[in-house]
């Protein structure tokens, strides 16, 4: 099912410019963060139940997505997270491809199957991980037909 409802852009400028630009171009600009291929998660707010907006790395196998919920290794988790911890649907931009996915937290062996693919797109996850007390959620995204 379709996310539907009023987008809201995060209070952060260069993340509003970064998704305005990668849906303006189809991916074509804006696809890449800090040098590395990005994607566009649109989360429904658990609490506003607004659409939220939030450029991550790009891990993907098959038709199936990783994300990591890292915060660059902050105490707390992501508000993206916990979105879509508690409305598991949500929609995903690859470029010029935007689907419909179920979102859940991996579980600890798909975490470990999914973490080095992870880290190889993005090494600093690794530096995050061991500078937080917390367990860094992977997030395991699956198409909805």
């Amino acid at each position: 099912m379709p996310l539907e409802g009023e987008y809201v852009p995060s209070p952060t400028a260069h993340v509003v410019e970064q998704v305005r630009l990668y849906e303006a171009t189809g991916g074509k600009e804006g696809y890449d963060l800090e040098g590395r291929p990005c994607i566009i998660l649109t989360t429904k707010g658990r609490k506003s139940g607004k659409l939220r907006k939030t450029p991550l790395m790009r891990v993907k196998r098959g038709e199936r997505y990783a994300v990591v919920a890292s915060m660059g290794g902050a105490p707390k988790h992501p508000v993206w997270y916990l979105n879509l911890v508690d409305q598991p649907n949500v929609m995903l931009q690859d470029g010029p491809e935007v689907r419909d996915y179920t979102a859940r937290t991996a579980s600890d062996a798909e975490k470990a199957e999914w973490w080095p693919e992870a880290v190889e797109v993005w090494p600093p996850y690794e530096e995050y991980q061991q500078k937080t007390g917390r367990n860094i959620p992977v997030v395991i995204l699956d198409p909805i037909e």
